[in-house]
C-alpha cells in the first residue's frame, strides 16, 4: 500500500501561511533543497484542495506534468469546474478518492500545503505521515499546520 505523507512548510510556531497569505517568510537553504529532491523523487502522486491550488497556479507553478515528470496531481474542490495544467479535479469524498489511491501501485502521495484537505485527510484516517520543512521565523497567526480533525 502507498504512503500518504501531509507535507508543508512550517514557520517555528506551526503555521502554513500568514494571514496575508504571502509567500516571502519560506528560506530554501541548500540543505532544504536537497531534502526536497530527494522527497519529489519518491513521490508520484501530488494532492491539492483548491485555495493551494490556486496559489501555485498564480506563481507560475503548474503541477500535473510542468515541472515535474511523471507526477499526477489531483485537487480537491466542490466549487470548481475544471483547474487545467493537466491536473484532474476531484470533486467526491477525499477519504474515499484517498483510500482507493493508496491501493494502486506507484510511489507515495504527497499533500501538499492545504490545511482544509490535510483536516479532511485526517479525520479519514488516510494520512500516514507528516513531513514538515520547518523554516526559522514566528508568523503570530495564520493558518495552522494541524487543525481540528475531530
Amino acid at each position: 500500500m502507498r504512503t500518504v505523507t501531509y507535507g508543508a512548510a512550517c514557520s517555528l510556531d506551526g503555521f502554513i501561511a500568514p494571514t496575508d497569505g504571502s509567500m516571502d517568510w519560506l528560506h530554501f537553504s541548500r540543505e532544504v533543497q536537497e531534502y526536497m529532491s530527494t522527497y519529489w523523487a519518491s513521490i508520484d502522486t501530488m494532492l491539492m484542495g483548491r485555495k493551494t491550488w490556486e496559489v501555485v497556479v498564480g506563481m507560475g507553478g503548474r503541477s500535473g506534468g510542468g515541472g515535474m515528470k511523471g507526477v499526477t496531481t489531483y485537487i480537491f474542490s466542490r466549487t470548481l469546474d475544471r483547474v487545467g495544467h493537466g491536473a484532474h479535479l476531484v470533486s467526491e469524498d477525499a477519504g474515499d478518492f484517498v483510500r482507493q489511491l493508496k491501493e494502486q501501485p506507484g510511489k507515495g502521495i504527497c499533500v501538499m500545503g492545504g490545511g482544509e484537505l490535510a483536516q479532511s485527510l485526517f479525520a479519514a484516517g488516510v494520512i500516514d505521515e507528516g513531513g514538515l520543512n520547518v523554516h526559522p521565523i514566528l508568523l503570530g497567526s495564520g493558518v495552522p499546520f494541524f487543525r481540528d480533525a475531530g
